[in-house]
């Protein structure tokens, strides 16, 4: 932990995020619950992550922040069949009642016919997060920030894929192409920005 600069509380987040999967379903959290979850899963994850590429800036807590939001809520939009097939659903109470969707049981939210729209304020959401990410990645050296980019520009692509394809046919995979992720690598982990 010492070498780089790794810190305890970041450990202990991700372990209270997987007792939150483990302690009960979660289906339906607030704003504020997804955030604290997605805090604890992803955001953590990244703080120790950027730590171990070299950058300790607040530019690269805020990628951390940034990134792991969009690419926890990324994930969600992508596991939504799997996630329901555990009893869970983790896309947030506000925007499912927004689009009057007020049960929680996973399998009747998924056949909703507003999902589509819920899942599409979800996306933008990531979105947001995604461009603020991008914006702290240009703040920080190239060299600490290859991997972060890799990664920004492989799951934007996805959640973009994901759009694309829409939330209907929710068990057809969204996957980005071998060649195109090894194209994210070349250009932005090894070329460019």
């Amino acid at each position: 932990m010492d070498l780089y600069g790794l810190q305890c509380h970041d450990f202990l987040a991700i372990i209270d995020g997987m007792e939150m999967d483990a302690q009960a379903d979660i289906r339906a959290p607030s704003l504020d619950e997804l955030d604290l979850y997605c805090y604890r899963v992803a955001v953590a994850v990244g703080r120790l992550s950027v730590r171990i590429f070299g950058e300790e800036t607040r530019a690269g807590e805020r990628v951390a922040a940034e990134l792991g939001r969009a690419l926890q809520l990324t994930n969600i939009l992508r596991d939504l069949v799997e996630d329901a097939r555990r009893q869970r659903l983790y896309l947030p109470r506000e925007i499912l009642q927004a689009h009057g969707i007020h049960a929680t049981t996973p399998s009747w939210v998924l056949a909703h016919p507003a999902l589509p729209d819920v899942c599409r304020d979800v996306a933008m959401l990531a979105e947001q997060h995604y461009s603020a990410a991008a914006k702290a990645i240009a703040a920080c050296p190239r060299r600490t920030m290859r991997p972060a980019a890799v990664m920004l520009h492989i799951y934007r692509a996805l959640l973009h894929e994901l759009l694309a394809r829409g939330w209907k046919s929710l068990d057809e995979p969204v996957r980005i192409p071998s060649w195109r992720r090894l194209a994210f690598v070349l250009r932005h982990g090894l070329v460019g920005r």
